[in-house]
């Protein structure tokens, strides 16, 4: 049986130096990016397969429901994996569905309505209902450590600290 060593949310999915230190993770021995556009367009899911074999570790590229497909049918065989999704929401919606994660790490999330989106960390922008989703993932579905960190290299921002920010 697989397993989702590192979830991440970063819009960018796999990028530059940021996935070969992740992938480097102890035993790590493949990618999931796990994204609707991606998976159904030939150039960008080769490009992100490309991309992720620069690391070193096998990619694969699938549609969130094909992650929930082989999650129920085959539970991931034999990968462990780093699972990336470019938001919040599709990441709550495969646990939810029943895949079991505990390090949730979100990376990079630009702001899309400057009316909801508050900016957390350096590289994150969050709206409420994300933060609830997050809230809800680490209190009621075993994610236990969700944090926001940008790169490696860079300071870490607890779940909780970011949750003072919109008073939760």
């Amino acid at each position: 049986m697989g397993r989702v060593n590192l979830a991440r949310v970063d819009e960018r999915l796999i990028h530059g130096q940021v996935m070969v230190t992740l992938s480097q993770k102890s035993g790590v021995n493949s990618i999931f990016v796990v994204d609707e556009i991606v998976a159904k367009d030939k150039f960008m899911r080769d490009l992100y397969k490309s991309a992720g074999g620069r690391t070193g570790q096998k990619t694969i590229v699938i549609t969130p429901e094909k992650a929930k497909f082989y999650w129920d049918e085959y539970k991931f065989k034999d990968y462990d994996c780093i699972l990336i999704t470019k938001t919040v929401s599709v990441i709550y919606d495969l646990v939810k569905h029943g895949l079991p994660m505990e390090e949730l790490n979100i990376g990079g999330i630009a702001q899309k309505d400057p009316e909801k989106d508050l900016l957390v960390t350096k590289s994150v922008y969050l709206n409420k209902e994300d933060a609830i989703k997050l809230k809800d993932l680490n209190e009621n579905y075993g994610v236990k450590d969700i944090y926001f960190q940008a790169t490696p290299s860079a300071p870490k921002s607890s779940l909780k600290d970011v949750l003072k920010q919109f008073d939760l």
